[in-house]
């Protein structure tokens, strides 16, 4: 054993210092600088949108959907329970909506199952909007977040959205990377699909508003930021506007309403451009390491690699889960065990509708979700983790069946 392995960490090299070096070197280090831009412009491409607009952090790019949305106090948002609590905080308490809780199908993202019963048998359509029978309030928007990159079943969620007159709004900042191959939505990008109206109203006008991530644990990374995409020149301007301290006049220092302090550096930009670069060969890497947990540890005296969709569908690969409970393994004494041999690991996170003060909000279809929050525990992934120090982790975890 020699060595500390982490479970996900960044990817720099030269590129990397060298344009965050010009960025400081020229002394635009903050919110202004063409590095920004030219993020913006480079990430929009790839993922095939017209607009993005370069954030703090995939939740302040959240919270930016959520205004952009119309989504506001008294309106109910259906959300996955499992998945980072940052994916539900921006669109419900941030703006004083409430959530509903749907747990997760075997991909782990929300299950089209049970939203479609609650839509169908906890609500009613009125006037084409739909109302929760319990508290009477406007059921607005469903949140779709692609779980460990890999990507919901967006047409049955999109089917659903439509019956039922739901905003849909995509949280794709985990899955960088993963797009359809196939069927109706064949060569779209994850965040480039759920549909929003004008500020949450039926107005003759529909875009796609979407939400990625470059935390230092994301497939790419700025350190901390985020970005929201959009194919509506109006939405992805008014989300910069509001990211800048809404600033109408900047000589002035007029400001035509509330804005927040949300625009990513110019130096994060820069660190942006050159991962981006990178991606491609990070997800091909992600996926070999995949395929070597696959291939000796899935089905090994009960042992599971859980899989990615392949159907239509092509994964970054960005976090890759154990599944213990049919091995008799206990998921705490896995990752300490896996510590002592310097491996880190963890569990995946704890369900949302427990958590704060969010056990006062309604739930459903929740086994699957408590199952997996029990006997998962996510391996190292990180886009420079060696195929040696891979079989490391393997070697350790198959000694933990002796």
């Amino acid at each position: 054993m020699s060595g500390f392995i982490p479970l996900s960490v960044p990817n720099f090299g030269a590129r990397e210092a060298e344009l965050a070096g010009l960025a400081i070197t020229s002394g635009w280090v903050s919110t202004s600088g063409g590095k920004v831009t030219e993020f913006e412009e480079k990430l929009a491409a790839y993922v095939g949108m017209p607009r993005a607009v370069a954030c703090n952090a995939g939740t302040s790019a959240l919270h930016l959907a959520a205004m952009a949305a119309g989504i506001t106090r008294g309106d109910e948002v259906i959300v996955p329970t499992l998945t980072f609590i940052a994916a539900v905080n921006p669109l419900t308490r941030y703006v004083g909506a409430e959530p509903i809780f749907i747990g997760c199908n075997d991909s782990l993202c929300i299950d089209p199952d049970a939203v479609e019963d609650f839509c169908a048998n906890h609500c009613e359509l009125r006037d084409g909007k739909l109302y929760n029978k319990k508290t009477g309030a406007h059921v607005k928007a469903l949140e779709v977040v692609h779980v460990f990159g890999n990507l919901a079943d967006m047409p049955r969620l999109m089917a659903i959205a439509e019956r039922y007159g739901l905003i849909v709004i995509e949280d794709a900042t985990e899955a960088l990377g993963t797009r359809c191959t196939d069927g109706p939505y064949e060569g779209r990008f994850a965040g480039t699909i759920g549909d929003i109206g004008c500020h949450g109203q039926k107005c003759g006008t529909f875009g796609h508003y979407g939400v990625l991530s470059f935390n230092g644990n994301k497939i790419i990374t700025t350190g901390a930021g985020g970005a929201v995409v959009s194919n509506h020149a109006d939405w992805a301007e008014h989300a910069k506007h509001l990211s800048t301290q809404a600033k109408a006049d900047m000589l002035q220092f007029l400001h035509d309403e509330v804005g927040y302090n949300y625009r990513m550096t110019n130096v994060q930009a820069s660190l942006g451009i050159a991962q981006l670069e990178r991606l491609e060969g990070f997800i091909a890497h992600k996926k070999a390491l995949y395929d070597r947990y696959v291939a000796a540890l899935d089905g090994v005296k009960g042992l599971r690699i859980l899989p990615f969709r392949e159907e239509a569908c092509r994964s970054n690969h960005w976090f890759f889960s154990l599944y213990v409970k049919d091995a008799g393994l206990d998921r705490d004494t896995v990752i300490e065990k896996l510590q002592a041999q310097q491996i880190q690991t963890r569990p995946v996170w704890a369900l949302i509708h427990e958590q704060a003060d969010y056990p006062r909000n309604e739930a459903y279809g929740l086994d699957k979700a408590l199952d997996y929050r029990k006997y998962i525990v996510n391996l190292p992934c990180s886009t420079n983790l060696s195929m040696e120090d891979c079989d490391r982790v393997i070697e350790a975890v198959l000694g933990l069946l002796k």
